[in-house]
C-alpha cells in the first residue's frame, strides 16, 4: 500500500501498449461490492479466497500490467500462478513514506483500526521477506516519481 502500484502501473501499461488491470478493482466488480464491504461482511479469509479465484482466471492473459494488493504474497498458490506467467516487480516503500502517502486515505480495511503508522510498519515488516523472495526486480519508490518508476521497469523489461 502506498508504493505507487496503480500510478506506475498505468504509466507502464501506456508505454507498452498493454492493458492495466487492478486486481482489487476486478474483485470489486466480481463481488459487486467494495473491498471494505467484502472485508466487513465476509472477512479477510473470504477476500483472500476470492483474490485467488480472480488470479486463476486472469493471469493467463498476456499484454497486461497487473497491480496486485499487498496481501497477494500471503498465499503461495497466488505467487506460483503469478510467477509462472509474469515478471514480478516489487515497488518497495519505506513505512515512513507509505504513511505519508496513505494519511487521509479511506477504503483500506487492514488500516482501519489502530495507529496508522505502526500498522503500516507492521504490515511491511510481516510481508517484506515474501515480497523480496518473489520479486524479479525491486525498485525503491521512496524518492522517485511514478514516471521514473515506469521508465526503470521498462528498461529492465527491454533487457530481458
Amino acid at each position: 500500500m502506498g508504493s505507487g502500484k496503480s500510478t506506475s502501473g498505468k504509466l507502464l501499461a501506456d508505454k507498452l501498449g498493454f492493458i492495466f488491470v487492478d486486481i482489487d478493482k476486478i474483485i470489486e466488480i466480481y463481488q459487486g461490492m467494495t473491498i471494505p464491504e467484502i472485508f466487513e461482511r465476509y472477512g479477510e479469509k473470504y477476500f483472500r479466497d476470492v483474490e485467488t479465484e480472480v488470479i486463476k482466471k486472469i493471469y493467463g492473459n498476456s499484454s497486461c500490467v497487473f497491480a496486485c494488493g499487498g496481501g497477494v504474497v500471503l498465499k503461495e498458490e497466488n505467487m506460483d500462478i503469478i510467477k509462472k506467467n509474469s515478471t514480478v516487480i516489487l515497488l518497495k516503500v519505506s513505512p515512513g513514506e507509505a504513511y505519508n502517502r496513505l494519511t487521509g486515505s479511506c477504503g483500506r480495511p487492514l488500516l482501519k483500526t489502530g495507529n496508522l503508522k505502526s500498522k503500516i510498519s507492521s504490515l511491511i515488516s510481516e510481508r517484506e521477506d515474501l515480497y523480496e523472495r518473489y520479486a524479479d526486480i525491486i525498485i525503491d519508490t521512496d524518492k522517485i516519481s511514478a514516471e521514473s518508476v515506469s521508465l526503470e521497469i521498462l528498461s529492465y523489461l527491454e533487457n530481458l
